[in-house]
């Protein structure tokens, strides 16, 4: 592998080090972060209130060097609301000034949308445009975001003035990552304790900025795609698992409490299983191998299968419990492959 892709991956430790010192308690939810920053995927952040998503995202944003910009979800937010903001100038005039998704013009890295499910489907529309096609068109003319990932979150624990996200608009997230609260009590006394930890934006200043120069991360992405490569063995095992979670019936699944007959109502589609690759690929590079690895697959395969596998509708109320259950049942089932 050419000397710059090492100077990459050292670059990528480095980050993972320095957001693990910044956010406690989140390591697993840091790498697979930076795994989905090294494919250029949208990611929904998942977990509770207060654990720390909006600390970790800025936090990412600086350390990738990027310009960071969020927005509020509500119920009476429009569309227009994420491109400008219009207001009464000190002359009493009428003036219109770019909103949150143009505050950077295309320079714009790290885009965070907090309580999406409170926004009305329009606004899904035009943030799933801006997912999509990385650009936008606003004052007349298209507005171009190479450089953007989108992250979102949704709120879990009020019901009203909601509005859940299609399947479709799911499946435009590379990867559900969970953000909890520290396992350890440690890190969780800390998080309490010590005053650095009280005033983020002191705290995030502390980070090295532009370990991940985001102007270069599409070359990256693309350079890792191309040079981390997978066996036929592993083709097959990617496929296997991902048909196993579309028909667990057919591949012999076992799930206590649920027949795997009437359990998946939507399968994993192919933009899921090309995500799952593309995470894999990463996975492996940021290990040190330019080749595939079933670990590689292991590793991303939840976060970036479960928001993709829709149940039943008598099943989806026990999501939290039968998405993990059928992961699990597939790992069983399919064969892992010899190295």
């Amino acid at each position: 592998m050419p000397s710059g892709m090492r100077d990459w991956r050292s670059r990528f430790a480095e980050a993972g080090a320095a957001l693990n010192g910044t956010v406690l308690g989140q390591e697993e939810a840091v790498r697979l972060i930076l795994l989905s920053v090294l494919c250029r995927g949208h990611v929904m952040l998942a977990g509770d209130v207060g654990t720390g998503k909006t600390t970790l995202l800025r936090a990412v944003a600086r350390v990738i060097g990027g310009p960071y910009a969020r927005i509020e979800g509500t119920v009476d937010l429009l569309p227009a609301d994420l491109l400008y903001t219009a207001h009464i100038d000190e002359d009493g005039r009428p003036r219109i000034e770019p909103g949150p998704v143009l505050s950077e013009g295309g320079d714009l890295s790290v885009f965070f949308f907090n309580e999406i499910n409170r926004a009305r489907p329009q606004v899904h529309a035009l943030l799933l445009r801006l997912m999509a096609e990385r650009s936008l068109t606003a004052f007349r003319r298209q507005v171009d975001f190479p450089h953007l990932q989108v992250f979102a979150d949704r709120n879990r624990i009020e019901r009203d003035e909601t509005f859940e996200l299609p399947a479709a608009a799911r499946d435009r997230f590379m990867m559900e990552i969970e953000v909890n609260a520290p396992a350890d009590a440690g890190d969780r006394m800390a998080l309490a304790f010590e005053t650095r930890f009280h005033d983020t934006g002191q705290l995030i200043a502390t980070l090295p900025e532009g370990l991940l120069p985001f102007r270069a991360l599409n070359d990256l992405a693309v350079a890792i795609q191309e040079e981390v490569h997978a066996s036929d063995t592993l083709k097959r095992y990617v496929h296997d698992l991902c048909e196993a979670l579309r028909d667990p019936a057919a591949a012999g699944l076992k799930i206590e409490g649920a027949d795997p007959a009437r359990l998946v109502h939507g399968g994993v589609s192919p933009r899921g299983m090309q995500a799952l690759v593309r995470a894999a690929r990463a996975a492996a590079w940021a290990g040190g191998r330019d080749a595939v690895l079933p670990q590689d697959v292991r590793e991303v395969f939840g976060p970036v299968m479960a928001h993709r596998t829709f149940l039943t509708p008598a099943n989806e109320p026990r999501r939290a419990r039968l998405i993990p259950a059928l992961i699990g049942a597939a790992f069983d089932a399919v064969p892992v492959p010899a190295a």
